[in-house]
């Protein structure tokens, strides 16, 4: 997929993931929690919209090889911790200026139970 077809890709289907996504609750669990607000434009091995996630934690930003980031995420120095993951998911601008993520997640619980699910992920 050429970067302005994936750019363009992710830009119409956030507000489309916005809506047919539903809260999740305090009883959904990591995985959950992850399909949810996730896998809208992620898998966990597969290139969709998003890179896949599996062992993102820990890994440097951008440097997954399958996938056509950003100049900035390409660019940027990040490792994936709890508290660039917590903050990139707040705002991922705060974190990496000039991103191409357009995505924000308020609910702290529902952040904790993604940044464990992919801590998890990275052990396997």
């Amino acid at each position: 997929m050429n970067k302005t077809i994936q750019r363009t890709a992710i830009l119409i289907s956030i507000p489309f993931i916005a809506l047919i996504t539903s809260a999740a609750t305090e009883k959904d669990t990591p995985r959950e929690v992850f399909e949810q607000r996730c896998s809208g434009c992620h898998t966990l091995d597969k290139l969709k919209a998003g890179p896949p996630l599996r062992n993102v934690y820990a890994r440097k930003a951008g440097s997954d090889k399958t996938f056509l980031y950003s100049d900035a995420l390409k660019a940027s120095t990040v490792r994936w911790d709890d508290a660039t993951l917590d903050r990139w998911l707040i705002d991922t601008d705060s974190v990496i200026s000039g991103n191409d993520m357009p995505f924000r997640l308020n609910n702290k619980e529902e952040r904790a139970k993604i940044i464990a699910y992919l801590k998890e992920l990275s052990k396997k």
